[in-house]
């Protein structure tokens, strides 16, 4: 592939790389200035990048940091768009971020019974005192 053969608009590879389902989604998501190319704030879709690039962007309730590996020439399977990007932000340390430190947490599974909860309220309250 030549120099500008490895180039594509934003969005599409967004798109591409499925981080968003329909590519006027990811242009929507662009468009409102949630993207940053290299550290700088675009607000155009159509902006252009390549290999080397790299994203940040909010998906969910995470924010993704990821560098472009390759342009892509469809939106293929899950498989083979993950091969279009490094995540630089692994799920390991993300999982680790959005632990809560002191939260009451229950440890049994589905939601805790009324005695589960009344107990929770005493423990809480004994920690204040």
């Amino acid at each position: 592939m030549s120099v500008a053969e490895d180039r594509i608009r934003l969005d599409k590879w967004l798109w591409q790389a499925r981080f968003f389902k329909t590519r006027s989604l990811a242009a929507r998501i662009v468009g409102g200035g949630h993207v940053r190319v290299n550290g700088s704030k675009v607000i155009k879709p159509a902006t252009v990048v390549g290999p080397g690039d790299i994203l940040t962007f909010a998906q969910a309730r995470e924010i993704r940091v990821v560098r472009i590996v390759a342009a892509g020439l469809r939106r293929g399977p899950a498989s083979e768009a993950r091969g279009l990007y490094d995540d630089l932000d692994p799920p390991e340390r993300r999982s680790e971020r959005d632990r809560v430190p002191n939260a009451p947490g229950f440890e049994g599974k589905g939601r805790p019974t009324k005695r589960d909860r009344r107990k929770l309220d005493l423990e809480r309250k004994a920690a204040l005192d």
